[in-house]
């Protein structure tokens, strides 16, 4: 062994005896109890993070923990690889996101592999790899053939300079990212799947509290989050009537605007209704109305979701249309709301001013009608402020409601039900704010929806035969839209399966929340051509721990779950949910540091380039640059005063990152994973502190020190004992050998308590107090010394193997351990020795008078009257008793002693 602790070497060694040995290959095996671990699937962006750093490590720990315990472990590794950076990046490069991605995953699966972690790389799978994408496309034509998969028109965000569909993300303040152009709102097909149709089900197994709920090893505000992303509400659905005739005559929709409301007990303080800008009868009142038709045209501007519009300010316009309450028969105006989606429920709602923080809002901005209709005894209402109170269903009781006043929240809803049923205008109905899955994307760099477009037969299956429609991967998008529509090597050939005459592909594509919805299915069987999933998925599945970030806790988990539960009906997986248990582990943050420029844009520093300025009290209150900088007004010199903003997310576009690279390469890879074990608990944010940092590595140079001392001793006989060859229970260790297994014995006992609970922090403070014992142990000479030594830098090794397993490997073969206990990859995890837990001497804390003055060591087996005599032969009790006589005693077992004067 070296005398000094050379990370690269260490490293390298231990990645060789891996490599060498294929140790993370792993195959299905009934013999033992199976363990599936998984992160979530990355997307190959280029360079790895610290948050990925983070989040493979809590998985490496995990894994190579649970080996050591005799489980069957998996813990495999994909490319979420389809998307649009890729297309973005090709933009700017020019170049195929074919070669960009493929690039970008070889360089990040280098960096993962410098890293050390037990990934078995044989079931490796990127989601742009025809033999992955082939499934997606045949499970959706099943769903075709299901019914659970149909096409239907859709409204997108149109870019018409770039004639594309932008996503959501792509639409800043209503133009397009790219062009700066206005975006436009377009109806257009696509294809949609029925998610809708296992809503119950995705909920009652999410849902807190429900018998039906199998997920209680996720976060509960995971599953709080996509229970109210399902959203299941129970209400009236009722329509206010009118003869408002269209161009053909006829009342348009049949004369009934219908709305849903889970508030029915405040119907009768209706003052107004709004419709969506898309609404018939908003395009029926814009038709002569070309004020109305242009604020029509400028809400259908922007994003498309419930999310965005709830951010934007709500606006209206009135229609100078009329509906008729149904109860009261009031004319009611109608208005356009640029708040209220076309896609969501019947496009229309009731407003109610006086119980609702929206309506209330919009009525005082427009000076429409408020009208209380629920009162709360004690709260007085005021019609130009709004309190919480008015939206109160449980306090709340009915007023100005002719017949259903004096009711509460249930019966006047019930009241109100009944009534409008007798009327033939409503009725009690279960609504849910999940919708469908629209999966198709107007873009190039995707799966390839599996459609051909006849014009006498209209879109027809592809026959799964021809599977994959594979994606040309040397197209480069020029920003005039999707390239797959102009290209005629795509196209070519292709004729219509149902009459034979030529025809053209499908050029839309998947969306990519598609491709990370059954992945992990897919690394159960991940070289099987034949099927989608074979017997893998049955040892394998479900998964015992998914690991991911909480952004992911509504869209992928659902999707996945949903893909579950589709492959589940179609007989091709046995369970019903993919993942038992769930950890979202914490962000890792870093400061952030900016400066204006002339021209008011603003610049990003490293924070390496940065000093802090110092207030009185020593907290931060402003940077300056340490180093001269680049920036938008030139070359800024050291000195300059830059803006200090706090912590927050890594990001590159902040230049708060840190590259793992750089840091494996200064420190080692054991230090990076080290650091982020040890600075906070996985699932609580990560504050990067670069002094944290080195003292990681120091702590490392500590284990390797002691290793090197105890390469220097006879370790035979001792190694013999402890593999088991001569039982511990002959050998006579002496006093301070007991105390060093007591301490090693005791941290050992929680430091296992913590793995199992994956308190990881706490793990490697563990790893730090058996380190500080072993250093303290001065007793060197004797057989019971030397097995003592040699049995706690053991355990040591074997805790602090799974966070740092190069150092603790080549130490592990290097002092012999491997030959006594094996490799340890392998080796049995260690247990607390009961023996070893004993305790000759007890430390009781001495009080006099209530406060600690001291502590007196005792025997294990002391009686009351030996404890008694050694407190009052105590040094501390003297001191403070000031020759006062004790007047009583009171001993705590275990635990301290109060003398009281």
């Amino acid at each position: 062994m070296q005398d000094k602790y050379n990370h690269t070497e260490v490293e390298r060694a231990a990645h060789a005896h891996w490599n060498a040995s294929d140790a993370y290959r792993v195959a299905e095996d009934a013999a033992r109890p199976k363990f599936y671990a998984c992160s979530m699937l990355p997307y190959p962006s280029g360079k790895l993070h610290m948050g990925h750093v983070r989040n493979y490590t809590i998985n490496d720990m995990l894994t190579r923990s649970l080996r050591m315990k005799g489980y069957n472990v998996l813990m495999p590794m994909g490319w979420d690889a389809f998307g649009l950076p890729a297309e973005n990046a090709a933009l700017k490069n020019g170049v195929p996101p074919a070669r960009w991605t493929y690039e970008n995953i070889a360089y990040m699966k280098q960096q993962m592999q410098a890293m050390g972690l037990a990934i078995d790389w044989s079931r490796e799978v990127a989601t742009c790899d025809p033999d992955y994408y082939k499934w997606n496309q045949w499970l959706f034509l099943k769903m075709l053939e299901r019914g659970i998969a149909y096409r239907k028109t859709q409204v997108v965000n149109w870019d018409p300079v770039d004639q594309t569909v932008l996503a959501n993300e792509q639409v800043i303040d209503g133009k397009g990212w790219r062009t700066g152009a206005p975006v436009e709102k377009r109806e257009i097909p696509g294809y949609y799947l029925k998610i809708t149709d296992y809503a119950q089900e995705l909920l009652d197994h999410v849902q807190i509290g429900n018998e039906k709920a199998t997920l209680n090893g996720w976060p509960d505000k995971v599953r709080l989050m996509q229970e109210n992303w399902i959203g299941k509400s129970s209400g009236v659905r009722f329509a206010f009537t009118h003869d408002i005739e269209g161009a053909d005559g006829k009342p348009i929709q049949d004369g009934r605007l219908y709305v849903f409301t889970t508030r029915a007990d405040t119907i009768m303080g209706v003052t107004f209704c709004a419709v969506a800008p898309e609404h018939p009868l908003a395009q029926h009142a814009a038709a002569g109305n070309p004020r109305l038709a242009a604020f029509i045209e400028e809400c259908k501007k922007g994003g498309t979701t419930e999310a965005e519009l709830a951010l934007k300010e709500k606006e209206g316009m009135p229609t100078g249309l009329f509906v008729t309450h149904p109860l009261t028969g009031e004319q009611i105006e109608v208005w356009v709301g640029n708040y209220v989606l076309i896609s969501y429920g019947d496009g229309a709602v009731m407003g109610v001013p006086a119980h609702d923080e929206r309506d209330f809002a919009f009525a005082l901005k427009y000076d429409l009608p408020i009208t209380q209709v629920i009162l709360v005894d004690g709260e007085t209402f005021d019609d130009q402020r709004w309190q919480d109170w008015y939206a109160d269903k449980e306090r709340g009781v009915t007023i100005n409601s002719d017949n259903f006043s004096g009711l509460g929240h249930q019966d006047a809803v019930a009241a109100v039900a009944h009534a409008l049923a007798a009327k033939g205008l409503g009725e009690l109905k279960t609504t849910w704010r999940l919708r469908d899955w629209g999966i198709s994307r107007q873009r190039y760099w995707g799966t390839p929806i599996p459609i051909i477009h006849c014009e006498d037969c209209g879109p027809q299956p592809v026959p799964e035969k021809d599977l994959p429609v594979v994606l040309p991967q040397d197209l480069v998008p020029d920003g005039s839209g999707n390239p797959l529509v102009k290209s005629e090597a795509f196209h070519a050939g292709v004729t219509c399966p149902c009459c034979g005459k030529s025809a053209r592909r499908e050029t839309d594509t998947m969306d990519t929340f598609v491709d990370s919805s059954w992945y992990f299915m897919r690394y159960c069987d991940a070289r099987n051509g034949e099927k989608m999933v074979a017997e893998g998925a049955d040892y394998w599945m479900p998964m015992d721990q998914y690991i991911g970030g909480i952004e992911h806790a509504i869209l992928h988990l659902l999707y996945a779950r949903f893909w579950t539960k589709v492959m589940r009906d179609l007989g091709l997986v046995k369970v019903d949910e993919p993942f038992t248990r769930l950890l979202t582990q914490g962000m890792v943050l870093n400061h952030i540091y900016s400066r204006r420029t002339a021209k008011g844009a603003k610049d990003y520093f490293w924070p390496h380039d940065v000093e802090h300025v110092l207030g009185d009290d020593g907290k931060i209150v402003g940077a300056r640059l340490k180093n001269p900088a680049e920036s938008g007004d030139g070359l800024l010199p050291a000195g300059t005063p830059i803006d200090y903003e706090g912590v927050g997310t890594m990001s590159k576009s902040k230049n708060n990152g840190v590259d793992p690279q750089h840091l494996i390469e200064k420190y080692g890879a054991d230090t990076a994973r080290l650091y982020t074990m040890f600075t906070a608990p996985p699932e609580l944010t990560l504050e990067w502190n670069d002094a944290a940092v080195e003292g990681s590595y120091r702590f490392l140079r500590r284990v390797w020190n002691f290793g090197v001392k105890l390469s220097a001793i006879d370790k035979e006989a001792a190694l013999k004992s402890v593999a088991g060859a001569t039982s511990l229970k002959d050998v006579e260790f002496g006093k301070e050998a007991r105390a060093l297994r007591l301490e090693i014995h005791t941290v050992l006992k929680q430091v296992d308590y913590d793995y199992q609970r994956m308190q990881y922090n706490t793990v490697v403070s563990g790893a730090m107090k058996m380190i500080n014992a072993l250093e303290d142990f001065k007793a060197m000479d004797g057989a019971g010394a030397q097995v003592a030594l040699i049995e706690g830098f053991g355990i040591l090794l074997r805790v602090l193997y799974p966070a740092t397993p190069h150092i603790t490997h080549v130490l592990w073969q290097g002092l012999g351990y491997a030959g006594a206990l094996g490799d340890l990859l392998d080796a049995a995890w260690p247990q607390a020795d009961p023996q070893a837990l004993v305790q000759d001497e007890l430390e009781l804390m001495l009080q006099v008078n209530g406060k600690l003055r001291g502590a007196i060591r005792v025997a294990a087996t002391a009686d009351k009257a030996s404890i008694e005599q050694a407190a009052l032969a105590s040094p501390d009790l003297h001191k403070f008793a000031e020759g006062r006589a004790p007047k009583k005693i009171v001993i705590v077992p275990g635990r301290l002693v109060n003398v009281v004067l």
